[in-house]
């Protein structure tokens, strides 16, 4: 198959796309919402919501610095801001509730939260968790399914493999992600975090879908007394799996794309988290993996 014979081209814009999101990352780094570095929620209601431009014209003489203001629902805009003074928030919550020159009260405040820095650092604590406890738990899980793999790759190299795809599954998105927050704005909250997980769960299946093909058709030819070369056996593997992953992931982007152009403004983010995850992840499973495991093999070969 040409994803194998021509490997070494996708390892190459693989290392291009992996220097550009970490470089992404390290240059602008990532806008941490409120949930993590501790400031205020504000939710006002309105009868009939007023444009955008016309609230952040009235936030933005406010001084307040970086803020977050995204529509809800049907009638609500939700304001995230830094800790603020009593008087800062009370000159806040009439820039949401009354416009004009007059004045004239068009909403009412019905959510207010503060969350501190303590608070916010424990949320950023158990989403690292959270990441780590999965990655485990998937080496583990491939580890175990994969125990009668012995030859020509070790069944918890499938796990290190797969790890390492999803490393570059999750980049992706997070590069592209702290160069929207440089230049947009945009914030690593709770559903970022989300996003990832799901995007975790969703390329790891995607690459064991590979893998298990891989698995099967080396089984085949154990039973069949078929001495057939690795490399054969990959490429095969891809052709019988290609066409599935390529249209579990066009059904599920389509979704996604809907979300984000038509769903509330609240969830956009989280559809663009997913959708550069879940064509990262599909890039991955048929692109990077199994190309990996097969490089592997012809590295254990050369140097046995």
């Amino acid at each position: 198959m040409l994803i194998v014979k021509y490997r070494n081209i996708f390892f190459a814009f693989s290392a291009v796309v992996l220097a550009a999101a970490i470089g992404s990352i390290a240059f602008f780094g990532l806008n941490f919402g409120i949930e993590f570095t501790g400031g205020e929620l504000i939710e006002a209601q309105y009868q009939e919501r007023p444009e955008k431009a016309v609230i952040t014209e009235q936030l933005d003489t406010l001084d307040l610095g970086a803020y977050s203001l995204r529509a809800a629902g049907e009638s609500e805009y939700i304001l995230r801001v830094r800790p603020l003074e009593e008087a800062q928030r009370e000159a806040v919550f009439g820039a949401l509730t009354q416009i004009g020159d007059g004045q004239e009260t068009v909403g009412t405040i019905e959510r207010f939260n503060a969350v501190g820095p303590t608070i916010g650092d424990e949320l950023r604590a158990k989403a690292w968790i959270a990441i780590v406890a999965v990655v485990l738990a998937i080496i583990l899980f491939i580890a175990f399914t994969f125990r009668k793999v012995s030859a020509p790759v070790a069944s918890w190299k499938y796990g290190l493999i797969a790890v390492f795809a999803l490393i570059h599954d999750v980049l992706v998105p997070t590069g592209i992600f702290a160069a929207l927050g440089y230049f947009l704005g945009a914030e690593v909250d709770v559903l970022f975090v989300m996003a990832v997980l799901a995007i975790l769960g969703y390329s790891v299946n995607d690459t064991i879908v590979v893998f298990d093909r891989i698995r099967e058709n080396l089984r085949l030819n154990a039973e069949g007394n078929r001495k057939e070369d690795f490399e054969l056996t990959v490429g095969k593997s891809l052709g019988q799996t290609f066409t599935r992953s390529v249209n579990t992931s066009f059904t599920t982007l389509l979704v996604l794309l809907a979300l984000f152009f038509v769903g509330a403004e609240v969830t956009q983010n989280f559809a663009l988290v997913l959708i550069a995850g879940i064509v990262a992840g599909t890039y991955s499973s048929i692109f990077l993996a199994a190309p990996l495991l097969l490089t592997l093999e012809k590295w254990q070969t050369r140097n046995n």
